[in-house]
């Protein structure tokens, strides 16, 4: 199992303020390069050349190239995120994503739950200067629609999947978990990691419990201060 770590630094939010803020990502969501020049069958590119009849017709993924990488963002924007600063230190999280992904060459998929429904933002797309522009006036409003969001990622994921069999997938949530129920739900076809953030002075804890559920790795954002290690994402 990789491990790679998720190291940021937020800073002290004040108010209902929805900007977002700096913080610090370390080592990023990419995986170890594997070495040498040859590697295991890609039957995809194989068989789309016809049946092979021998072995030379087979096409090998070189063992130095990096597996296609996709991130998937699903933030929780409902009301209750635009008080005590947690939608402020999401978005300052998000940025650190959205820098990283482009740094990494990763492809970014960004999910809103807020409002009425989910909306898609982006969807498989290399990061661009749009995404920020999306990011700064981001705000909170109306209701979670955070299972109707994470039903609609879980489909979307294994669509994809069929598609790009050879792509690794990772699928960041961020909310407060600030519901009024916890349905019973399954866990989503990839590695997933979620950030509560959950700020106000009486917490529910709900958003441990959707994690538990979902099967995810959980972290609360406010944990994720100068000097704690950093935060590991395994993948297989």
């Amino acid at each position: 199992m990789g491990k790679k770590a998720l190291s940021i630094r937020p800073r002290t939010a004040t108010g209902a303020d929805a900007r977002n803020w700096p913080g610090r990502l370390g080592g990023g969501l990419r995986g170890a390069a594997r070495a040498g020049a040859g590697g295991r069958i890609d039957w995809a590119a194989t068989l789309r050349q016809g049946r092979p009849q021998r072995r030379e017709q087979l096409v090998l993924r070189p063992r130095s190239q990096q597996a296609d990488e996709l991130w998937l963002v699903l933030v929780d924007a409902s009301a209750s995120t635009r008080r005590h600063g947690s939608l402020s230190r999401a978005k300052g999280v998000i940025a650190e994503v959205f820098d990283s992904a482009y740094r990494q060459r990763a492809r970014l998929a960004v999910l809103q739950a807020g409002g009425r429904e989910a909306q898609w933002l982006w969807q498989g797309r290399k990061a661009s200067a749009e995404l920020h522009r999306w990011l700064h006036e981001l705000g909170a409003g109306g209701g979670t629609p955070l299972f109707d969001a994470l039903q609609q990622a879980g489909g979307w994921l294994l669509r994809r999947q069929r598609a790009k069999p050879h792509e690794r997938q990772r699928l960041l949530i961020l909310t407060d978990g600030r519901l009024r129920d916890l349905p019973a739900l399954a866990p989503l076809p990839c590695p997933t990691l979620l950030l509560d953030t959950e700020r106000a002075p009486i917490r529910l804890g709900r958003a441990r419990q959707l994690a538990q559920a979902l099967q995810a790795e959980y972290h609360h954002i406010d944990d994720l201060a100068p000097g704690v290690p950093g935060r590991t994402w395994r993948t297989p």
